[in-house]
């Protein structure tokens, strides 16, 4: 019956050349062929994401299995999610425990319906549990020493890798080893560091740093590197952060993607290669506000990322991606940007035979409430930019996206 639909609807599509996007566009996603297959020969993966809340709603995960191949849970595999206090408490060699009991039904989940999974993230300092890093795993307790803390960090990396690895063998094919470890102000970063490691958090300090040295990001892509290689199986590691596109924290992803290549040595004194890729979240636009959104320079700053951050051997995924609107009126401003988005950079990106765009991960998937402009996710995702409406009927960007991949 699907495909039944699919023809009659790809006829009735060709009878109708003169209509417009809106009135082309479906209303589910059954409506159309797979969009991830028309992104495959582009040679990207298109993904979207999940959290364990989302399992619940049955039309929401149709849509990610018919038209994303690359998943990402959106906390579920965060330490923050994992760290089991208790049993950590209780280990015998002092080490932490997990549980995964959320992570492992979801990556069940994406594996039983043949897609890859993106690990993100085992390193980020945002809501870390601080019990993790004191004596006993008790808040009451001091904190550990630095000693201490290296070898708990490197048990958690190699714990987690290899868990979801031997469980569910091949489906997480990369993680982000560290997530935003860059700051946005000077007076989060020490001057003398190229590398803008924040020191702060909205004046929270980064504990990572303070704890484990200031060397806390190459050691966790050491770690990372070293468990995949001990496994013997080809998992990338990024470093992952926003603003990746703007030219002062992209030159400082830079040094520290340079700084963490050249971390450690191979047997015959070359660098070894730790870190294979950058993951540019792709939050387009006004943070909560119009102002910002839509802008014709987005469009060139992300393509000429890609292009600088590949010159440097890094592979490139856009991880989280969300092109925001908060005006109903300009969806169809926004439709366009969207297609030129994908027609103009990600289309283009792999065109030259260096293949450096290996992924485009798309976080802004259902329209925020509009009545809430004060919550997290309006200002995230935006009310008027997403592929799915309020109640994941298609919108006309996802028909924009969907007809500018097929090449109609």
């Amino acid at each position: 019956m699907r495909k039944l639909i699919t023809i009659l609807l790809a006829l009735s599509l060709s009878l109708l050349p003169v209509l417009s996007v809106a009135e082309l566009a479906g209303t589910v996603s059954d409506d159309y062929e797979p969009l991830w297959k028309f992104a495959e020969p582009y040679g990207f993966k298109l993904g979207g994401c999940f959290g364990i809340g989302d399992m619940f709603n049955a039309t929401y995960m149709d849509f990610l299995d018919d038209h994303f191949i690359s998943l990402t849970c959106t906390n579920e595999t965060k330490a923050y999610s994992l760290l089991d206090q208790a049993a950590s408490k209780a280990s015998e060699d002092g080490m932490p425990r997990m549980n995964y009991r959320g992570a492992d039904t979801m990556i069940q989940w994406a594996a039983d319906h043949g897609k890859v999974v993106r690990g993100h993230v085992l390193v980020w300092d945002a809501y870390m549990t601080t019990w993790f890093f004191h004596e006993g795993y008790d808040d009451t307790q001091p904190l550990a020493d630095e000693e201490t803390m290296r070898a708990r960090l490197a048990s958690y990396i190699d714990q987690v890798i290899t868990h979801f690895e031997e469980k569910f063998p091949g489906v997480i094919y990369c993680w982000d080893v560290v997530n935003e470890a860059i700051g946005d102000n000077a007076n989060e970063w020490d001057a003398s560091d190229a590398r803008h490691l924040r020191t702060t958090r909205g004046g929270t300090p980064n504990i990572f740093l303070n704890q484990i040295g200031a060397d806390y990001v190459e050691y966790s892509f050491l770690c990372a590197r070293e468990t995949v290689e001990k496994l013997g199986v080809d998992i990338r590691l990024f470093y992952n952060d926003y603003n990746m596109f703007m030219d002062e924290k992209r030159t400082a992803a830079l040094a520290l993607a340079e700084s963490i290549n050249s971390y450690a040595k191979n047997e015959d004194g070359t660098d070894r290669k730790l870190i294979d890729g950058i993951g540019m979240q792709g939050y387009l636009g006004g943070y909560g506000v119009q102002e910002g959104c839509l802008e014709e320079h987005l469009i060139t700053d992300v393509k000429e990322s890609i292009e600088i951050y590949s010159a440097l051997g890094l592979e490139v995924q856009l991880t989280e991606m969300a092109v925001r609107n908060f005006e109903k009126d300009l969806y169809k401003e926004h439709d366009e940007f969207y297609s030129r988005l994908f027609s103009e950079v990600f289309m283009k990106a792999n065109t030259d035979g260096s293949n450096p765009l290996t992924a485009v991960c798309i976080w802004g998937l259902v329209n925020a409430s509009p009545f809430d402009k004060n919550s997290y996710v309006y200002k995230l995702n935006s009310p008027y930019g997403c592929l799915l409406a309020n109640n994941c009927k298609i919108n006309t960007c996802f028909d924009a996206v969907y007809h500018t991949l097929k090449g109609d």
